[in-house]
C-alpha cells in the first residue's frame, strides 16, 4: 500500500459571485487540433473581461482589514456565456475553464488538522482536467513513444476510462511535458490553492456537497467515516473517472478514487504556500503534495477539499493518480 505522510486538516470557505452566472456553464467546445482559432480566442476574450471583472473588485477587497478578507466569502469572477471546455487534440484531455476567484485556503477551527487558513487570489482564469488522466490518455503518450518506458499495471480493475494508477510525480510530470509538446500549449500539474479551489467551486463545507460523506458519494473505504454518513462500502479497486457526480464546476472525482499529485513540495506549514494560487517550490522537493483521497483511504477526513498528504516523489501505487492544468496563456 501506499505511504502518505497526513497533515490532518480541513477548509471551511463562502461563495459568492461578482459575475452574473457564477455557478452556470457557457457553451463547450471540443477541439480537434492543437490551437483552433476559435479557442483560442475565446480564451483571449475571457482573459480581457476577468481583467475587468478583477480591476473592478479589487478596491473594495483590498479596503479589507486582513482579518475581514479571511472571513470573507469566495469571490467568483465568472464571465458569462463564456467557452467552459475545450480540447486541445482528439486524445488530449478534457479541459475545463475554471475562473479567477479569491477564496480563503485551508481549514477552519471547528476542522483544523494541520491547514492554517490564508487568503489566495487567483487573477485569472486556468484550465484543469473534467477527469482524472485515464489510462487511454496515457497510452496515447505511450504511442507517441514519449511514455513508452512506462506501461502501469491495472491489477485487473480495468483500463480504458478508469484513472492512470501507479504513477509517480516524475511519471505524471512526463505526461504534462508531453502534452506541452505536442498541442504547444502550457500543460502542468495543479498547485494546492488550484486544486483546492477547483475542489469547492465556490462552496464553503468540507466536501462540496456538504459536512458528511458516504461511499455513495466518492470511492474510499467509508467502513469508518467523518462526520457520519457511514454506510460499509468498499469497492476496493479504482472506478471509471465519470462515476459519481461532478462538483459544481463539472470535475469529477475531487473526493476519492486516486491520490492526485500536486506541482508543490513537501511542508506541511500550510501558511507558507503562496497567496497568488501558485505552487510552493521550495522545502523537501524529493516529496510532493497530495490531494482528494483514494479508493484506498479509511478516513474521509483524509478527502476533504482542504486535507494534504505527501509522499516521496518516486512513490509509485495504485492509490496514485494525476490531474492536469493548462495555463491559458
Amino acid at each position: 500500500m501506499f505511504r502518505v505522510q497526513v497533515n490532518r486538516l480541513v477548509t471551511l470557505v463562502a461563495v459568492v459571485g461578482l459575475a452574473s452566472g457564477a455557478m452556470s456553464f457557457g457553451r463547450s467546445h471540443d477541439a480537434a487540433s492543437a490551437a483552433e482559432p476559435d479557442v483560442e480566442a475565446a480564451i483571449a476574450d475571457i482573459k480581457a473581461k476577468t481583467e475587468a471583472l478583477v480591476a473592478a473588485a479589487r478596491p473594495r477587497l483590498d479596503a479589507l482589514s486582513p482579518q475581514e478578507r479571511l472571513a470573507s466569502p469566495p469571490v467568483i469572477w465568472r464571465v458569462p456565456g463564456a467557452i467552459t471546455e475545450f480540447r486541445d487534440c482528439a486524445g488530449c484531455p478534457h479541459m475545463v475553464v475554471i475562473p479567477a476567484g479569491e477564496f480563503t485556503m485551508g481549514s477552519p477551527p471547528a476542522e483544523q488538522q494541520a491547514e492554517a487558513q490564508h487568503r489566495v487570489t487567483i487573477a485569472a482564469p486556468f484550465a484543469v482536467s473534467k477527469f482524472e488522466i485515464t489510462f487511454d490518455e496515457w497510452e496515447a503518450c505511450v504511442r507517441d513513444s514519449a511514455c513508452s518506458n512506462i506501461r502501469p499495471n491495472d491489477e485487473g480493475w480495468g483500463r480504458g476510462q478508469h484513472p492512470v494508477i501507479h504513477m509517480s510525480f516524475d511519471t505524471a510530470k512526463a505526461y504534462v511535458a508531453w502534452l506541452t509538446k505536442t498541442t504547444g500549449k502550457t500543460y502542468r500539474l495543479p498547485s494546492e490553492a488550484e486544486r483546492e479551489y477547483v475542489t469547492r467551486a465556490g462552496t464553503t463545507t468540507p466536501y462540496w456537497w456538504g459536512s458528511s460523506i458516504s461511499g455513495s458519494q466518492a470511492n474510499y473505504d467509508s467502513r469508518m467515516t467523518h462526520a457520519g454518513g457511514v454506510d460499509g462500502v468498499w469497492l476496493q479497486k479504482t472506478v471509471p473517472v465519470d462515476t459519481f457526480a461532478p462538483n459544481p464546476w463539472g470535475l469529477y472525482n475531487v473526493h476519492g478514487n486516486v491520490y492526485e499529485w500536486m506541482e508543490d513540495c513537501q511542508d506541511f506549514d500550510n501558511a507558507k504556500n503562496p497567496r497568488d494560487g501558485t505552487a510552493k517550490t521550495t522545502g523537501d522537493c524529493s516529496h510532493r503534495m497530495a490531494r482528494g483521497g483514494a479508493w484506498s483511504t479509511i478516513h474521509a477526513a483524509d478527502l476533504r477539499a482542504a486535507a494534504r498528504v505527501s509522499s516521496s516523489a518516486t512513490e509509485r501505487d495504485t492509490g496514485f493518480g494525476f490531474r492536469v492544468v493548462r495555463t491559458l496563456d
